[in-house]
């Protein structure tokens, strides 16, 4: 069975699109810590981020690089904080989450109510369709 993000990848579900490549996908998610929280995705269905192949994770990490320059030029923040989890969606992902102290990638604190249309202002903001 597909995983949530196999789906958003297959357009079955919509997402706020900030980044794509033919391997790798970043949207806002939709359930924020911080404005402007983006997930970075390979689009190779894989659960377990250390299950890439060498080549491949060290592909993630550099697009997901290249996403958190355009966060951090886009959003002011301190740094963008960077946490890998793995137990929310069967499917590796990386969090960039905007920072301005330590608190705001505290990931048991509530999430921020952001409504679609400013995800989707933002992700116009963010959104580069040259993104290699």
């Amino acid at each position: 069975m597909p995983s949530l993000f196999s789906r958003i990848i297959a357009g079955e579900i919509p997402c706020h699109k900030v980044a794509e490549n033919e391997e790798f996908l970043a949207f806002l998610d939709i359930m924020p810590l911080a404005k402007g929280h983006t997930l970075v995705i390979p689009k190779l269905e894989t659960d377990y981020i250390f299950d890439l192949e060498d080549e491949h994770y060290q592909r993630l990490w550099l697009f997901s690089k290249k996403v958190a320059g355009q966060l951090r030029a886009q959003i002011p923040c301190k740094r963008i904080g960077v946490s890998v989890i793995g137990l929310e969606v069967p499917h590796a992902h990386i969090h960039l989450i905007p920072l301005q102290d330590i608190d705001d990638i505290n990931f048991s604190k509530p999430k921020i109510a952001a409504d679609s249309k400013e995800l989707a202002d933002l992700a116009r903001i963010l959104f580069d369709s040259n993104f290699q």
